[in-house]
């Protein structure tokens, strides 16, 4: 049997257009991130998806509800699909974290 994943990653929150690294902060999607995850679900309705998986962070759980809540399959969240957590630089500008984000890296 073969299983066919579909990555997708969050719309566009209001951190994103602020520029600022959410890492572990919830968010919430911008105006334009609502958007595009009604294009995402337009865009991937038809495709025979059996689930959708999610991080159990607010602007992923916005995302695949508002793109795929309405088809009825399985919604799992989980917190193993967060993005990076950057600790006390959560809610950070990224510019600030890009520059410190080399010293802690191996």
């Amino acid at each position: 049997m073969t299983v066919e994943i579909v990555y997708e990653t969050h719309s566009i929150s209001e951190h994103n257009e602020a520029g600022i690294a959410s890492g572990w902060l919830p968010g919430e999607l911008s105006e334009r991130g609502l958007a595009l995850a009604v294009e995402l679900g337009e865009r991937r309705r038809d495709d025979g998806l059996d689930a959708v998986f999610s991080s159990d962070l607010r602007r992923a759980v916005q995302t695949a509800l508002v793109a795929l809540g309405d088809l009825g399959i399985p919604f799992i969240q989980d917190r193993r699909l967060r993005e990076c957590h950057y600790g006390e630089f959560d809610g950070m500008p990224v510019s600030l974290l890009e520059a410190r984000r080399v010293r802690h890296i191996d």
